[in-house]
C-alpha cells in the first residue's frame, strides 16, 4: 500500500508539472500556424501539395473516396512509413483541380474536397455540394510541448459537428460505462491495463477518419458547445488523417481495410467454442476436461492452456514443466483426436536467467520496459517488438520450444501492451528501435502480432494462423488478431460495459471480439459459481457469448458447461446456445468469408444498417450478427436481485423503423419503428429477425468440422425482398487465397413467393456435390426457435446449378 501511495504521488507530481509546461508553451507559441494561408499550390499524379505562408500541406487523393491530409510547420513532410497504412497506392484515380477566390477545390468522381485559401480549413462535399463534413477554422495545430523531460509538439485536427451527428469507433475500452455514441464526450486514447485505442471513427453523416499518429491520445467529442469534435495526440511533428467517404459504414469499414490490410480466414473450428480457465495446471487437469465435453456430447471445438505451465521457471522460458506436463506432444494429440484445437498462451516478456532472455539480450533485443510479476514479485522485460530481428527471434523461440513442437493450433497473446502500471513516463522515455516510446505509444500489439502471424505464415503455412490479444492498433486485422476485452470482473455491471465497447471494437474495423463468459475475476478471486446470482450472470454473458464473433469461455474458477457449479437448468439453458451456436456455423461461417472476401463486419453497431434511423443512434446494448439476427442482451440481474419479485422479467428493445421483425423464439411478426417490452425470462436471450432474411442452419454436432449430412434447414423470413451468399471452403488452410473456395447465393423474391439458388462459382478439394434444402418459411411457430423444423416447406436438391423454388 506504501509504495502505491508514493507512485501515486510521484504521478500526480509528474501530471501538474507537464500540464503547467503545456500551458507555458501554448501561451508562446505563435497561434497563427493554426490559420497558416495558402501561398500556392502544385499538382502531380498523387495529389496536390500546398505551400502555406507557415508549413506545408497535402491532399494525396488515393481513390475517389479516400483522401489523405498531410500538414506541418516544418519546411519537409516526415518520410519515415507508416505503421498502420500498409497499401502503397501505386495506382491513383484522375481528379481534377479548379479555383475560386477563396477556395481551391479537388474533385474526384465521388466528391470534392475544398481547401479555404485564408486558413487551410478543408471540407469535404459530395458531388452536389451537400457537406459532409468540415475541418473547424482553427483546424490543424502543432504546438510545442514538453513531456516526461522530451521535447516534442502536440498535434490536432479539429471538425464541426452538427447537432444530429453520432460517432463511433475509437476501439474498446472495457470500464467505459457510457453511451456508445461519442458525440458529446471524451475519450482516452492511449494503450494500457484495460484501456483501449483504435484512431478510427465512423459518423452517421457518412465517412470514416483515421488517424494516423502512435503516441497518446485524446478525443474530445464534445468541443465548443458540442458543436466540434477534435483529435489530440501528444507527440508528433505533422497531421496525418485519412478521410473515407461511404456514405454507409460497410463501405466506410471496406475503404478502412483497404488501406490498413484484409482480414485472413481463420479455420471453421475458431468460430466454434471455446473452453479456457485460470489456470489449468496439468496435462491431466486439460485431458479430464476433454474426457467430460466428449462423454457427455457438449459442443466445443477448442481448449485453451493458460499462462503459468512454465511454473516455477521463469516467464519466457517457453517450458512446460516435465513434472505437471509430461508429454505435450502427446496431450496436443489426443485433443487432436477428439477433434478438439489447442491454443497456448505466450507472453512477450522475459525472466532474467533464461537462454531466451539471453539471446535477445545479446542482439540488443530488450527494451528497458519492465512488468511487474504479480505472482513471482520479478521485474521481468519486454522485447523489442518494434525491432525486425528481435521479431524474428521471438517468432523462432516460441516455434522451437512450443507452437511447431508440439503442434498448437493457436496463440494466446497476454500483457501484448508495455505498460509498467503508475510509471507512463518510463514508457514514453524508453528506447524502440524504431525511435522514442513517446512516438510508439500504442504500436506495440500491433508490432508484435506481425512478427508472429509473418512467422506462422512463413513456417506453419498449412494452418490458418489465430491470435487472440488483449490489445489491438489500426491494422492490427490483418495480423489474424481477435480482441478479448481484458480483465474484467465478474459482475453485471462489467458485463454492462462489455457491450457497447464490443460493438465499437468492430466499428473500428477489426472484425473479430471477443469477451471472458463470465468476466476474469471477483476482486481477483474465482467467483462462487454454484451461487444462483453467480449463475445468472454466467448464464446472461454466455448468451451474449453465442451471438459474439468468437465465443469463449474464461476467468478464474472452474466454469465449463459440465461444470457441478451448475444446476439443472442452468445446464440445460448454456447446452441450449451451445448447439444453437452450433446449428448457425454455416451462417456464421459464410459471414467469416464476407469478412476476407467483401471486408465486412459480422457484429455490427445498428447504425450500420439503419443509419437513416435517429433511434438507434444512442442504444448501446443492441446490434446486428450479421444481417438477419438482432440481439438485445440482458445486462440486468432480474432473477437473482433483492428485488427481483418486483421486476418484470422483461427488457425494452427498440425495433428499427426500416423493416418488420420476427421473434426468434415465437415466429411473432412485430412493426418496426416501436419500443416493445420483450420476454426477457432467464431461458430466453431476446431475438428479432429482419424480414426478408435468410438463414441456413446446419444439424445438431459436436465440432465445426464433424461430418454432417448435406441437409441445411433454410428459414426464410417473409415480408421483404432479400438475400444471403453461402460461402465454403477446405475449413483450415490458405488454398481460399489461390480462389480455392466456393460461393452460392440465395434471392428471395417477396411479392413472387420464390427461392433462386444461383449457380455455384468456385471449387475446392473435398467439396460437396450434392445437397438438399429443407426450406421452411417462417409463420408464427412454423420454424421458429433453435431445434430443427418438424417439417419444411419444400425439399429442394441442389447440385451446385441454378434452381428457382416456389413456395
Amino acid at each position: 500500500m506504501l509504495k502505491q501511495t508514493v507512485l501515486k504521488h510521484e504521478l500526480l507530481k509528474h501530471t501538474l508539472f507537464r500540464t503547467m509546461i503545456a500551458l507555458f508553451m501554448i501561451l508562446i507559441i505563435d497561434i497563427s500556424a493554426a490559420k497558416a494561408a495558402v501561398k500556392s499550390y502544385k499538382k502531380g499524379a498523387d495529389g496536390i501539395t500546398f505551400l502555406l505562408d507557415k508549413g506545408l500541406m497535402k491532399v494525396l487523393v488515393h481513390r475517389d473516396d479516400i483522401i489523405e491530409i498531410k500538414y506541418t510547420i516544418f519546411n519537409a513532410f516526415e518520410t519515415k512509413p507508416s505503421l498502420v497504412v500498409n497499401n502503397n497506392w501505386r495506382i491513383h484515380p484522375a481528379y481534377q483541380v479548379a479555383e475560386s477566390k477563396a477556395e481551391v477545390i479537388i474533385t474526384t468522381n465521388k466528391l470534392k474536397v475544398k481547401v479555404n485559401k485564408s486558413t487551410n480549413a478543408i471540407t469535404y462535399t459530395d458531388l452536389k455540394g451537400n457537406i459532409i463534413t468540415a475541418e473547424d477554422s482553427d483546424n490543424k495545430t502543432i504546438t510545442p510541448a514538453s513531456i516526461a523531460g522530451i521535447n516534442t509538439y502536440n498535434v490536432s485536427t479539429q471538425f464541426i459537428s452538427p447537432q444530429n451527428e453520432a460517432l463511433y469507433g475509437l476501439g474498446c475500452h472495457p470500464l467505459d460505462s457510457l453511451s456508445i455514441n461519442y458525440k458529446g464526450r471524451n475519450q482516452e486514447l492511449l494503450i494500457k491495463y484495460l484501456t483501449g485505442a483504435i484512431p478510427v471513427l465512423l459518423s452517421t453523416r457518412g465517412y470514416g477518419l483515421l488517424w494516423d499518429n502512435y503516441s497518446a491520445s485524446n478525443f474530445y467529442g464534445a468541443e465548443a458547445d458540442n458543436t466540434k469534435f477534435k483529435y489530440v495526440s501528444e507527440s508528433g511533428r505533422e497531421v496525418d488523417y485519412y478521410f473515407f467517404y461511404g456514405p454507409n459504414f460497410d463501405h466506410i469499414i471496406d475503404l478502412y481495410r483497404t488501406a490498413t490490410g484484409r482480414a485472413p480466414m481463420f479455420g471453421k473450428w475458431a468460430f466454434g467454442l471455446f473452453q479456457s480457465q485460470d489456470k489449468y495446471m496439468s496435462e491431466d487437469e486439460i485431458i479430464g476436461v476433454k474426457n467430460n465435453y466428449r462423454d457427455n456430447h457438449i459442443p466445443v471445438d477448442a481448449i485453451v492452456q493458460d499462462w503459468y505451465y512454465w511454473d516455477p521457471l521463469p516467464i519466457g522460458s517457453h517450458v512446460m514443466k516435465t513434472e505437471r506436463y509430461p508429454h505435450p506432444k502427446q496431450l496436443v494429440d489426443e485433443l487432436h483426436k477428439a477433434n478438439i484445437h489447442a491454443m497456448i498462451s505466450i507472453w512477450p516478456v522475459f525472466g532474467k536467467g533464461t537462454p531466451n532472455y539471453d539471446a535477445l539480450e545479446k542482439m540488443g533485443g530488450l527494451t528497458d520496459i519492465t512488468w511487474d510479476n504479480i505472482v513471482t514479485h520479478t521485474f521481468d522485460t519486454y522485447y523489442d517488438a518494434h525491432n525486425p530481428k528481435a521479431r524474428k527471434l521471438y517468432w523462432d523461440q516460441a516455434r522451437d520450444s512450443l507452437i511447431k513442437r508440439y503442434g498448437w493450433d493457436a496463440w494466446w497473446i497476454d500483457q501484448c501492451e508495455p505498460d509498467n502500471g503508475a510509471l507512463q513516463d518510463a514508457r514514453r522515455r524508453s528506447n524502440f528501435s524504431i525511435g522514442k516510446g513517446i512516438d510508439y505509444f500504442n504500436t506495440y500489439s500491433l508490432q508484435h502480432t506481425k512478427g508472429v502471424y509473418e512467422g506462422w505464415r512463413r513456417d506453419i503455412p498449412g494452418k490458418r494462423a489465430f491470435f487472440l490479444v488483449r490489445q489491438s492498433f489500426a491494422g492490427e486485422q490483418r495480423n489474424a488478431s481477435t480482441l478479448w476485452s481484458g480483465d474484467i470482473e465478474c459482475t453485471f455491471k462489467d458485463f454492462k460495459n462489455q457491450v457497447p465497447q464490443g460493438i465499437n471494437a468492430c466499428a473500428s474495423g477489426l472484425p473479430y471480439w471477443t469477451s471472458d463468459i463470465g468476466g476474469y475475476h471477483f476482486h481477483w478471486k474465482a467467483a462462487d459459481w454454484s451461487q444462483p446470482d453467480k449463475r445468472e450472470l454466467f448464464t446472461r454473458w454466455f448468451q451474449f457469448g453465442a451471438f459474439s464473433p468468437i465465443f469463449r469461455i474464461h476467468g478464474k474458477g472452474e466454469r465449463a458447461l459440465f461444470s457441478k457449479n451448475w444446476d439443472d437448468n442452468t445446464k440445460a439453458i448454456l447446452l441450449n446456445f451451445d448447439k444453437l451456436r452450433y446449428r448457425l456455423l454455416p451462417y456464421i461461417y459464410s459471414l467469416a468469408g464476407r469478412v476476407t472476401t467483401d471486408n465486412y463486419t459480422i457484429m455490427r453497431a445498428l447504425t450500420f444498417d439503419f443509419r437513416n434511423d435517429a433511434k438507434v443512434y444512442g442504444i448501446p446494448d443492441q446490434y446486428m450478427f450479421g444481417p438477419a439476427f438482432m440481439v438485445n442482451p440482458v445486462t440486468e440481474q432480474l432473477y437473482t436481485s433483492p428485488d427481483a419479485d418486483k421486476k418484470t422479467k422483461v427488457r425494452q428493445v427498440y425495433l428499427p423503423a426500416a423493416s418488420k421483425w420476427y421473434d426468434f423464439w415465437t415466429g411473432e411478426v412485430l412493426a418496426g419503428g416501436q419500443t416493445i417490452s420483450a420476454a426477457a425470462p432467464i431461458e430466453i436471450l431476446p431475438l428479432y429477425v429482419k424480414a426478408g432474411s435468410i438463414i441456413p442452419m446446419g444439424p445438431n454436432v459436436e465440432y465445426a468440422t464433424q461430418k454432417q449430412n448435406s441437409n441445411i434447414e433454410l428459414r426464410i423470413y417473409p415480408g421483404a425482398d432479400g438475400a444471403f451468399k453461402f460461402y465454403e471452403d477446405e475449413n483450415d488452410n490458405y488454398n481460399y487465397e489461390k480462389g480455392h473456395y466456393a460461393t452460392f447465393t440465395f434471392v428471395w423474391n417477396d411479392k413472387l413467393k420464390e427461392l433462386r439458388i444461383s449457380d455455384t462459382k468456385g471449387k475446392f478439394s473435398g467439396m460437396l456435390r450434392h445437397r438438399i434444402f429443407n426450406v421452411v418459411v417462417v409463420d408464427g411457430k412454423h420454424g421458429s426457435g433453435p431445434l430443427v423444423a418438424v417439417k419444411a416447406d419444400k425439399r429442394v436438391v441442389y447440385n451446385g446449378r441454378a434452381v428457382v423454388v416456389k413456395l
